[in-house]
């Protein structure tokens, strides 16, 4: 979403061609399926991560296009807000050394980054949501300077008719108003995409779908957003409030919002591509030169602009995303559930026990979906949202008994996900010794009950105990995370005593700028 368009003004005579071309593009979409045009399997994955800038004193750093302009990387892209910025890693092949390969490629990335980022006075950090936001901190005026970020802010709020409201109620309650989409941008993520043919397609996005909530629950590091602690993944209902064109009358007709779980275990990639057309008005109304229609009528493949615009403009947690690659068309599901962090080998475990899970669930006779009410995972998605690793979710019981039962998410990770993800991995012939070093932090995070979320809290008490007022004690808690991060031992291990009055080490080019879970698991 961040490449430059043109924003000189929209009339209706665009959006009526916007419209017509978004139907052709799904015409199109239909008979590529049809044609069997699609790239073979090439077990190739890939991976993206949002990342926060923040000063010396852990406080937000609106310095994306400086820091861009000295890493001078194409892998590297603005995000959102002008505090945000995303890297990219080259797509790998699922096999042998990859884990080992994508953490080093990680590591090597974002020290680089860090470097570049010290020259003006700012640190790259992995986090959901970075604590130390404030409401004044994402404005209109914060979003980055491109075209595209200013055409969608406008659309949506254009849209909504009205300021957009965060209202969540967790250990804490927070209300905030905005007049734009900017609180957005506090949510940073881990995005997995995994290339897949039609015919795996369903298979892919419903087992997907199914351990979101598992991901959410071993993986959430997003508890604190404006001051207040929230849930302990609060990413998924501040992305939904602050992208919610819909008026309040709207709401209570059931109409559905743009940041959506899903209703429904789909049958192939085309329901959901049919979904967003028929359900989601288009906010940009950017039309390409190619008549896709005429394209295949000449046998040849085209881009389907307009309904991969579309498609980026409704946030799916489990996204379909058509692409083509040398002439050829393929299909990805895009993993967006996971918050950013905590350290590289965090993220690259998160990695791990996603796509080892989604392989084994992908391939079982009797698939997780065919036993679990979709409503049930939608629930799930929420529970772990709220109660990150303390959660209690609905499974399908094994056995002959049948029926869905309720257990402790570290109890089903440990007992039944992570042998599966780990004989996904080998099926992806993933090298053992990595299988079990990054699946290993899985395991151990559950055995201790202890992730980013449950650290960030337990961390930010500590600091509120020895008499730091709230913001100073989220400030000296991100500055002890950024350290922690640093250093790159697993979360899990992160000790959660530390002197708060120790003050922040200084920039190497630049001087210092100014500047517990409440309720219990379960449902």
């Amino acid at each position: 979403m961040g490449e430059k368009v043109a924003a000189d003004g929209i009339d209706l005579a665009d959006r009526e061609r916007y419209r017509r071309k978004l139907h052709e593009c799904l015409e199109g979409l239909e008979r590529l399926l049809a044609e069997k045009r699609f790239d073979r399997p090439k077990n190739l994955m890939g991976l993206e991560i949002e990342l926060s800038l923040a000063g010396s004193d852990g406080l937000p750093r609106m310095l994306n296009s400086q820091v861009l302009e000295r890493i001078a990387s194409h892998d590297f892209q603005t995000e959102l807000a002008q505090c945000n910025l995303e890297v990219n890693i080259t797509p790998h092949r699922l096999h042998g050394r990859v884990l080992d390969q994508l953490a080093e490629e990680l590591r090597t990335g974002l020290s680089y980054a860090d470097r570049k980022a010290r020259e003006v006075a700012a640190r790259i950090v992995m986090i959901g949501i970075l604590p130390t936001l404030t409401s004044d901190d994402l404005t209109a005026a914060s979003i980055s300077e491109s075209d595209r970020y200013v055409l969608l802010n406008d659309e949506m709020r254009a849209a909504r008719g009205e300021d957009f409201t965060i209202d969540i109620q967790g250990v804490e309650h927070l209300l905030s108003r905005s007049p734009s989409i900017a609180p957005e941008a506090a949510c940073t993520s881990v995005q997995l995409h995994l290339q897949v043919t039609p015919s795996r397609f369903a298979a892919v996005w419903n087992a997907a779908q199914a351990v979101a909530a598992v991901q959410i629950a071993v993986g959430a590091n997003s508890p604190f957003l404006f001051g207040r602690e929230l849930w302990r993944e609060s990413r998924p209902p501040v992305f939904q409030q602050s992208t919610d064109t819909r008026a309040p009358e709207l709401q209570a007709q059931g109409v559905r919002p743009r940041t959506w779980f899903g209703e429904r275990w789909v049958t192939s990639a085309y329901d959901l591509f049919e979904e967003n057309v028929r359900y989601f008005p288009p906010l940009l109304p950017i039309c390409e030169e190619e008549e896709p229609l005429r394209v295949l009528d000449k046998g040849g493949v085209p881009e389907l602009a307009e309904l991969v615009l579309h498609n980026g403009t409704i946030y799916r947690w489990n996204r379909p995303v058509y692409d083509v690659a040398d002439g050829v068309p393929h299909l990805r599901v895009e993993n967006r559930v996971l918050p950013a962090g905590p350290t590289v080998a965090d993220v690259i475990a998160n990695t791990a026990f996603y796509y080892g899970l989604v392989r084994a669930l992908a391939e079982q006779p009797r698939p997780v979906w065919s036993r679990l009410p979709f409503a049930d995972a939608a629930d799930n998605f929420d529970t772990a949202c709220r109660y990150g690793i303390d959660a209690t979710l609905r499974w399908p019981r094994s056995g002959r008994a049948g029926g869905v039962a309720e257990i402790p998410a570290v109890r089903l990770v440990r007992e039944e996900l992570l042998p599966l993800a780990a004989a996904g991995l080998d099926a992806w012939g993933v090298e053992p010794a990595d299988r079990d070093l990054y699946l290993g932090i899985i395991e151990e995070r559950c055995a201790r009950r202890v992730n980013g979320a449950s650290w960030q809290a337990a961390a930010y008490h500590h600091a509120s105990r020895q008499g730091l007022e709230r913001h100073a004690a989220l400030a000296a808690m991100t500055r002890r995370y950024r350290e922690l991060m640093e250093a790159g031992d697993p979360v899990h291990t992160w000790p959660v005593a530390w002197d708060v009055g120790k003050p922040a080490a200084p920039e190497e080019s630049a001087p210092d700028e100014p500047g517990s879970a409440g309720g219990r698991g379960g449902r």
